[in-house]
């Protein structure tokens, strides 16, 4: 399983200058347990349940798992909890696949399948039964409940629970061929009915259900419970160490007593919170609300913090890791603010993404002075992030758009941008002073006349005036039309529970968290590739939509930029 590093090895990786990897109880837990010798090397697993797409949660599940794997020169393994059969769909196993290639993680040749080790899972419960751990039991779901009792109360010994060795292989045995409907018998642990821990109280371990199966067909009738399957899981694939979440606290003496049982090869579990974000929901029932409802436009929809979503809106596999380190690893649970994630987003494509100008709500610019007919090509920088990018050819003509809120007639206080009579910069191109202003009937601004000053080509003036606005632009004559999806939170609230009585999380939906506007943009954009990303200078993060056409490209905003801009708007409005 490779060897292992120690805690004196990590300080000199931080003394060599590489990044320090930060100290917590998962990393000092495998450290503590490769000293003692109780394991020779590291191997963990993400064991995702395939009823589902994954959303960002499973994100830091997979990268505390792989990360440690990585760190301790050990194993990882994508292993498949398909013991439903349900409620699992080949659809969701190649979604998940693709979603935990997608971040970056190589499993190698280890892709299991729980329902693979059926049989080993079969002959390890009649062994639990031959050493009378184990019986068949023929109470109904609703009696098994009533029977449990409460945190203050035992729970009652099953009628069955007496049953002979013998009787309860052969009704095992029989539960296994098919001979009794769905519901009519449980396998149950016998452990102790009064237990504190309620998960202890005789669990079931089996349950019959005729149904199809995804991997197994119609081989299999009874199906194992995850907490029997579980550690089993992990036994079978030599598993150091079981990284999951809080959630499965409660089950581990559940995990520990059926492997202690067994006497087989015993893994260590080690819990850890989950991770929720603010303005968004995490649960895969409430996914399925969502887009049964109506509510967003499919699983990949990129308000959803699914994988499948943010990716479509234009995040990248680096910039999910980065979200997940900053949001830490920690015992309880904790709230994120998703302004960390779209930071994280922002510090990514900065450094990567092509600039590019567009303009959403376009007025009409008249350069009175420019020659008619005239097209200059400019020499712009891709990204002044990266010396690399290179330039690019920008049109520029007589006729021009520019954002709508980039004038004002009447100008409020600290508004640095165009109205009557002031000059402002174009970005790469030339200064330019509003003469003239153009309305229709209704009183709405069609043009602003402008002059240009030709000696101020690139930006700069040669007697070194500087105005104090600088705005984006597109040629009229060249500007291409595309579509473009500006979101924003699905939720109104940071926490979409946060409702009056009567009410669910549906009625926290935000009205506004999608706004389709045409754009136009220069024409370096043509023939963008889906998922190309771009900034969209002065407006924010872009992403090209797989709905785009070679007629039409659509772009997903993926993140608004952390500039001055927005505080500009804000003191605008509030003026």
């Amino acid at each position: 399983m490779g060897s292992s590093h120690t805690e004196e090895e990590h300080v000199e990786e931080d003394r060599l200058g590489r990044q320090p990897t930060p100290m917590n109880f998962i990393r000092r837990s495998v450290i503590e347990d490769l000293r003692a010798g109780r394991f020779t090397g590291v191997h963990t697993r993400f064991p995702p349940e395939p009823n589902a797409y994954l959303h960002i949660g499973h994100a830091k599940a997979v990268w505390i798992n792989y990360g440690i794997a990585q760190e301790f020169g050990g194993l990882f393994n994508l292993r498949f909890d398909d013991t439903n059969p349900a409620t699992e769909e080949k659809e969701f196993v190649e979604a998940i696949i693709d979603d935990v290639r997608w971040l970056g993680v190589d499993w190698e040749d280890r892709l299991f399948f729980g329902s693979d080790y059926f049989e080993q899972q079969y002959e390890w419960a009649l062994q639990l039964i031959r050493q009378g751990d184990a019986y068949v039991c023929d109470l109904s779901p609703d009696e098994l409940i009533e029977t449990r009792g409460t945190l203050t109360k035992p729970g009652v010994e099953s009628p069955y629970r007496s049953r002979s060795v013998e009787e309860n292989l052969d009704l095992f045995q029989r539960m296994r061929a098919g001979e009794f409907p769905d519901g009519e018998r449980t396998l149950r642990a016998k452990i102790d009915m009064a237990a504190p821990n309620l998960l202890l109280r005789d669990p079931v371990m089996y349950r019959i259900r005729h149904a199809e199966h995804h991997r197994q067909g119609s081989k299999w009738c009874i199906y194992p419970m995850y907490d029997w399957a579980h550690g089993l899981q992990d036994s079978i694939e030599g598993i150091t160490h079981s990284l999951c979440s809080l959630e499965y606290e409660n089950h581990r003496p559940l995990y520990d007593w059926f492997l202690d049982r067994l006497g087989i090869y015993h893994p260590r579990q080690i819990e850890f919170a989950r991770m929720n974000m603010t303005h968004t929901v995490m649960s895969k029932r409430r996914f399925i609300e969502l887009v049964e409802g109506g509510h967003v436009r499919g699983y990949d929809d990129p308000r959803l913090p699914t994988l499948a979503g943010l990716r479509r809106r234009g995040y990248t596999p680096e910039s999910i890791r980065e979200f997940c380190r900053r949001a830490g690893i920690a015992k309880i649970d904790n709230i994120v603010d998703v302004a960390v994630l779209e930071d994280c987003i922002r510090d990514d494509l900065n450094r990567r993404a092509p600039r590019v100008m567009a303009v959403l709500r376009p007025v009409k610019v008249v350069l009175t002075n420019y020659p008619e007919g005239q097209v200059e090509e400019l020499d712009v920088i891709n990204n002044p992030e990266d010396p690399g990018a290179g330039t690019r050819k920008v049109p520029f003509s007589k006729e021009l758009y520019i954002e709508r809120d980039d004038f004002r007639e009447d100008p409020p206080p600290r508004y640095y941008r165009l109205t009557p009579g002031r000059e402002v910069r174009l970005r790469n191109a030339y200064f330019v002073r509003c003469t003239e202003i153009v309305k229709n009937a209704d009183g709405e601004i069609t043009e602003i006349h402008c002059t240009y000053d030709p000696e101020t080509r690139g930006g700069d003036a040669p007697d070194g005036r500087r105005p104090k606005a600088t705005l984006h632009w597109v040629s009229v004559a060249r500007a291409i039309q595309a579509e473009a999806r500006l979101y924003d939170h699905l939720f109104l609230k940071p926490n979409p529970d946060d409702v009056d009585e009567g009410q669910d999380f549906i009625s926290n939906l935000n009205p506004n968290s999608l706004e389709v506007v045409p754009c136009y943009m220069e024409p370096s954009v043509i023939g963008a590739q889906v998922g190309a990303f771009y900034q969209f200078e002065r407006l924010g993060y872009f992403c090209v939509d797989r709905d785009s056409t070679s007629e039409r490209l659509c772009f997903n905003r993926t993140a608004t930029l952390r500039d001055s801009w927005a505080k500009i708007e804000k003191a605008t409005k509030k003026d």
